[in-house]
């Protein structure tokens, strides 16, 4: 029962802190992406491709096994954190990125009219209008990445799905053991769920 539990206190701590970092990340990818520098917007969009068009598992096995070749050693759940996070901040710049796209054109030529910068008329203007339309977009990346730490078993990180194989060696009942785990999943994307609709009626009244 302890590594069960600790597993999935596992999966909820990567998943947490995954999901924050992503969110910072990605927050400064879109900025890049959406700049009037063509350079800077090549940038964005070179990260958001490399990153998208490479399996999660191929990140994981390179940052696990290739960090400490360049001299950067880190424990397995700190290189799975960093491959996932680097990973799902893509998928969430994407998310910003259609969200501050929704936003009428118009918004943004007003905001040079009045003098404010390309930073001010982002805070001020955009941003606020575009946070409101990607929550649920958000909270579907918050759940599939909740399903991806599952690959960080595969490199020796004992969440969820690890514990639950190794519980089932001991016991050699899968049936009850995954379905178990999957349960656990499910309450937890429930969770993400719930909190993203509770968060969208808000930001609607407001």
């Amino acid at each position: 029962m302890s590594l069960v539990l600790e597993g999935f206190l596992t999966t909820v701590l990567l998943t947490v802190l995954c999901f924050g970092t992503a969110l910072v990340v990605g927050l400064f990818v879109t900025v890049l992406r959406i700049a009037p520098v063509p350079v800077l917007r090549g940038v964005g969009a070179v990260y958001v491709e490399v990153w998208r068009n490479v399996p999660l598992l191929a990140w994981l096995v390179l940052f696990v096994f290739g960090l400490p070749e360049i001299g950067l050693t880190l424990s397995l759940f700190w290189s799975a954190f960093l491959a996932i996070s680097l990973y799902e901040a893509a998928y969430v710049c994407e998310a910003l990125r259609s969200g501050v796209n929704s936003v009428a054109s118009g918004q943004g030529e007003a905001a040079r009219a009045l003098g404010l910068t390309f930073r001010q008329s982002l805070r001020h203007i955009i941003v606020p209008q575009a946070a409101r339309r990607v929550v649920q977009p958000l909270a579907n990346i918050a759940i599939a990445l909740t399903m991806a730490t599952a690959l960080a078993g595969a490199v020796g990180v004992v969440e969820l799905t690890r514990a639950a194989n190794r519980i089932n060696l001991d016991l050699a009942r899968p049936l009850l053991v995954f379905t178990g785990a999957g349960l656990c999943y499910l309450a937890l994307a429930g969770g993400i769920g719930l909190l993203a609709g509770v968060v969208e009626r808000r930001w609607a009244r407001v």
